[in-house]
């Protein structure tokens, strides 16, 4: 492009709750990028509406921002929950034969053909049990304070759980549209033991096009530092230049 207009890059987070993350992202990214925190419903910043717990629900609300004319490429980011957000949005526009991201980032999450979570039906278990799991079986004491917080934080964990199993459940089943050639750029890091970078595997399953790498320090929450908006605001400005022709991060 050589008008000098910015590329979009839309970032989905774990959890409503979690679009905090992004606040420090236009000064990382650098240059040529404008980052754009996607607010779902029920979430912290639209708390009066329900929230989406299905694929139907969340496409209803996410999907029509993507549908109208685009001001040339731009970016998805998603982060553990937020990655299965972006790829159920990629697939979509995809399935309906519109265009879509000229790159799918996902960071922090398995593919959506290996589940995330080891827990039972979302909906049938009861919050005793969804604590259990969560808690680490047995591993945080209910009455410390994370035992606390996950308490307190149930119904929108539940949520999240229950949105996470219906967009797993909706990619494992057979697209009828020609298959996904999508760039797809993998975040992980070493030290995550829930989505270590040997998830970059399963995702390359996910498109015929051309798949990266890139692992970062930190834990689960590696989205909080510097070195992620840095490293996607070097790949913007390479989608950029290159007006959506498929080329590795730098």
């Amino acid at each position: 492009m050589s008008d000098g207009r910015s590329v979009r890059l839309h970032c989905f987070a774990h959890s409503e709750g979690g679009l905090s993350l992004f606040d420090h992202w236009a000064a990382s990214a650098g240059g040529g990028v404008e980052v754009r925190a996607v607010a779902l419903p029920g979430g912290a910043r639209r708390r009066s509406e329900p929230r989406a717990t299905t694929r139907q629900a969340l496409l209803a609300d996410v999907l029509p921002r993507f549908t109208g004319a685009q001001p040339g490429p731009y970016v998805l980011y998603g982060h553990g929950l937020g990655a299965l957000v972006a790829f159920t949005v990629t697939r979509a526009l995809h399935e309906a034969g519109l265009p879509g991201p000229a790159l799918l980032a996902v960071g922090a999450c398995p593919p959506p053909h290996t589940p995330s979570f080891a827990l039972p039906d979302v909906r049938a278990a009861t919050d005793a049990e969804l604590l259990d799991v969560l808690g680490g079986r047995g591993a945080v004491p209910p009455h410390s304070d994370e035992g606390i917080w996950l308490r307190a934080m149930l119904p929108v964990l539940r949520a999240d759980l229950e949105l996470a199993q219906a967009l797993e459940a909706a990619a494992r089943t057979p697209s009828s549209a020609v298959p996904l050639t999508t760039p797809v750029l993998v975040l992980a890091s070493q030290h995550n033991p829930l989505a270590p970078p040997a998830i970059a595997d399963g995702w390359r399953q996910c498109t015929q096009g051309p798949s990266w790498l890139r692992t970062v320090p930190g834990r689960h929450f590696f989205a909080a530092g510097r070195e992620l908006p840095a490293l996607l605001g070097r790949a913007c400005r390479v989608t950029r230049r290159l007006a959506g022709q498929s080329v590795p991060a730098g």
